[in-house]
């Protein structure tokens, strides 16, 4: 009997209420996520379907706690009158964080897969919470744009606080250069021609696809017209020939397009390597000492 009584008080069952609104907020969410998973076959979009539906389960118990202490909601908004204060300064990096996740779901300006440099931490984004956004780190210890495989929690509020830089918002290209040093005696025309077919082999795709990007970056923003299809510029001192070869590259490419474009230099090179000659310190050490002889 004891133990009935215990039940029938108003506070215990008002606790056994939302225990059980979370309950089935539990198994809907649970439940929604997997018919999602069977109906929705891109990533991104089971992603994005997780986690509304997550937002919507924490409304669902929200408003049903709400409901269950309706009555006792004027004393509580007193308590809550008195000590907000104090909360407000002891939560004002959770309330900034929070605020930053208002600010990137309702501007899409940061988004699950882009690429960001937040001051000294580069990475794409493979995850935006309420309070956080999680960053699959590249570079640092390891060389080029390759994941590291550090995840980086960084708080929302570094979208009030810190400079951001989106490699893959608008226009998912970068501009990116080789510099070819050739000898003085080899055939700068040659170089030139050999250099600029390559260019245009390996790159000249992603001159289309960033032509039509830029176009509509250009309708956007105040930006002027600029060049990205290849190009191959040369300069000299007394030293060597110097051909710098840029190019407009995917943002997520940049180091496997290198790589190709070095390998077919090489290539192409060693077949003309009597009229072209790469240069070096060593070799022009060398040819000095053997002119002394």
């Amino acid at each position: 009997m004891d133990f009935i009584a215990f039940l029938e008080q108003e506070n215990v069952r008002k606790i056994i209420y939302v225990l059980l609104v979370i309950l089935l907020a539990s198994f809907l969410v649970l439940f929604i996520k997997k018919a999602f998973n069977k109906i929705i076959q891109s990533n991104e979009q089971k992603y994005k379907a997780r986690k509304a539906t997550n937002i919507l389960g924490y409304i669902f118990v929200a408003i049903a706690v709400i409901y269950i202490y309706s009555e006792q909601l004027g004393a509580i908004g007193i308590a809550l009158g008195v000590a907000g204060a104090g909360i407000t300064f002891a939560l004002q990096e959770v309330i900034v964080s929070f605020a930053g996740w208002l600010f990137i779901v309702f501007t899409n300006k940061i988004e699950i897969g882009q690429r960001l440099k937040i001051v000294d931490i580069k990475g794409d984004v493979i995850d935006i919470g309420v309070l956080s956004t999680s960053i699959m780190e590249i570079g640092d210890w390891v060389k080029g744009d390759l994941y590291n495989g550090r995840i980086t929690l960084i708080p929302n509020s570094f979208v009030f606080k810190e400079k951001i830089q989106n490699y893959s918002a608008e226009y998912p290209f970068l501009w990116d250069e080789i510099t070819v040093p050739v000898s003085h005696n080899s055939d700068y025309n040659l170089a030139r021609k050999i250099f600029n077919e390559i260019l245009l082999e390996v790159c000249s795709d992603y001159a289309v696809k960033s032509q039509k990007k830029w176009n509509e970056l250009n309708n956007k923003y105040k930006v002027e017209n600029a060049e990205v299809n290849p190009m191959v510029h040369m300069s000299f001192d007394e030293n060597w020939i110097i051909f710098t070869l840029r190019y407009v590259v995917d943002y997520k490419k940049r180091r496997s397009t290198k790589d190709l474009i070095s390998t077919r230099i090489l290539e192409e090179l060693k077949k003309h390597e009597n009229a072209v000659e790469v240069a070096s310190s060593a070799l022009r050490v060398f040819l000095m000492n053997k002119g002394q002889d």
